[in-house]
């Protein structure tokens, strides 16, 4: 069966799309790949020079390393394929974003887009996001270091808020309907109409599967039927704003094209199975079950009696 694609819609953050002639593994595949694989930028590193608001310091870092960057694969590299080999990175693997507000005579909110990045190209995705409050003499400096990631390693280099997936439906109307409209009217995202005294499904796309029209059938047994199509499925990506959603979904088929292309060339040399190293396990010495530090031998003599 040839796979088929049809873009639904597409917005700035969110694209919809139906692949015909695939089976649900190759779509989870594709849809962890999106989540856990394609690579973003985020800030992963801090220098605090000065933090006198009520956030600490590790809670701040924690807000910061959540603020979406907006991301450009073709000027970066992953760190452990930059040739820098440099525990801070270097021009090709990161980029520093400098944090320097001190209030003055009001309470003031630092925001993300407060800011200053050496790119004018990675920056965050929203400068309104709230960092922390500073009252009057109170300030926030530091030098961050935003690095290329992948969610398989934290969910802050996840480059999507959402990638989710779902079988096409098939609704199937019997001749004997009556057209009495209540199937038409009990869909919540209007998938039937009722044209020339006739129910018809006019956008299939949008059915979310919930079955509402054939509860909502007086018939017995009901004249609508609802089905799943088991080889087309309707995918929803929502990106963080890092990238376009189009731009992560092409990487993501690239990295799944480059894995089936290294799986199929390690079939051809019958390279498939690792080695398997032999391990040795560390027996338990003494039996401590009750205190930490104390002695083996009277914790022993204590059991035994």
């Amino acid at each position: 069966m040839t796979m088929k694609v049809k873009v639904l819609s597409l917005t700035e953050d969110t694209i919809r799309f139906v692949v015909d002639g695939i089976e649900i593994a190759f779509a989870n595949a594709l849809r962890r790949t999106i989540m856990s694989e394609v690579p973003c930028m985020v800030i992963d590193d801090l220098f605090i020079f000065d933090n006198s608001s009520v956030v600490a310091d590790e809670v701040l870092a924690k807000r910061i390393g959540f603020v979406p960057l907006t991301t450009d694969l073709s000027k970066y590299t992953l760190p452990e394929d930059c040739d820098c080999n440099s525990e801070l990175g270097c021009a090709k693997c990161r980029v520093v974003l400098a944090l320097d507000v001190e209030a003055k005579d009001e309470i003031v909110t630092v925001h993300s887009g407060d800011f200053v990045s050496d790119d004018p190209d990675i920056v965050p995705v929203s400068p309104g996001i709230p960092l922390t409050k500073l009252a009057s003499g109170q300030a926030v400096r530091l030098e961050a270091y935003a690095r290329l990631g992948i969610g398989m390693t934290h969910a802050k280099w996840q480059p999507v808020s959402e990638s989710v997936y779902q079988h096409l439906g098939e609704l199937t109307i019997d001749k004997s309907c009556d057209a009495c409209g209540k199937c038409a009217e009990s869909c919540p995202t209007n998938v039937l109409e009722i044209k020339d005294g006739k129910l018809e499904v006019v956008d299939i796309h949008s059915c979310i599967l919930c079955e509402e029209c054939v509860k909502a059938c007086p018939m017995e047994p009901p004249a609508i039927s609802l089905s799943l199509n088991p080889d087309t499925f309707i995918f929803t990506v929502e990106s963080t704003g890092c990238m376009p959603p189009e731009k992560i979904v092409d990487e993501a088929v690239k990295i799944l094209l480059k894995k089936v292309e290294t799986f199929s060339t390690k079939i051809e040399k019958d390279d498939i199975h690792d080695d398997i190293e032999s391990f040795k396990v560390e027996q338990e010495q003494g039996r401590r079950l009750y205190s930490i530090g104390g002695d083996v031998d009277d914790e022993e003599e204590d059991i035994e009696e």
